[in-house]
């Protein structure tokens, strides 16, 4: 299956290019969207997550807005700061990775239920290919969840992130998904921006055939 996106050369470029460990040293035990953003997204996960289900959440960090009543399976944790997700209560166990470097997931083929990614997706290089990777660990059926806002690390998104509106991202995400493999791909607006108030948040979902 190709990986071609039909988008321009330097797609994936970012700002600073300088290795994504370096940048992630300091823990950052911060939300990076705001609480309004932060209740809709742990509503929405209430709704869509599985609640007896194996969970990924991939490029994760001391939070996971997952809703506090809800106790899954397991909760499967990977991001760059190891002192993030030892802080992070819900997370079972974790991995450190970096996913620019190294998209194959140290994970068994089905044997996750869903995964979610948030606030993050804007970051990967080869977002294809590590998309393939959670389908091939999903069950048959198994949802992603990906949730991002307009804030983000401006050197460390990619350029075509940085090129396009909410609007764009969502559509740039969902050829992401259509490209890796899922299907019933939705875009979801949690949450809308408004201007010094509140953030805008806004869900993509697809599903392993």
């Amino acid at each position: 299956m190709s990986d071609d996106l039909g988008l321009p050369a330097g797609a994936f470029d970012k700002l600073d290019a300088e290795e994504d460990e370096l940048f992630y040293e300091p823990p950052r035990l911060v939300y990076h969207i705001d609480d309004h953003a932060v209740a809709a997204l742990t509503e929405f996960y209430r709704r869509v997550l599985p609640s007896s289900g194996v969970l990924l959440d991939l490029m994760s960090s001391w939070v996971s807005h997952l809703p506090p009543e809800t106790e899954y399976a397991e909760v499967i944790g990977h991001g760059m700061n190891p002192a993030e997700l030892a802080a992070n209560p819900r997370l079972s166990r974790w991995f450190v990775q970096n996913l620019n470097r190294q998209t194959a997931l140290p994970l068994a083929d089905s044997s996750i239920d869903a995964a979610t990614i948030c606030a993050s997706i804007q970051y990967l290089q080869q977002p294809v290919a590590v998309l393939r990777e959670i389908a091939r660990v999903l069950r048959p059926g198994g949802l992603v969840a990906i949730s991002f806002s307009n804030r983000c690390f401006w050197t460390k998104a990619v350029a075509i992130w940085r090129g396009l509106d909410d609007e764009g991202h969502a559509r740039l995400v969902e050829l992401y998904l259509r490209q890796a493999g899922f299907d019933r791909i939705e875009s979801h607006r949690l949450a809308e921006w408004i201007e010094d108030e509140q953030d805008p948040l806004i869900a993509v979902t697809g599903r392993k055939p």
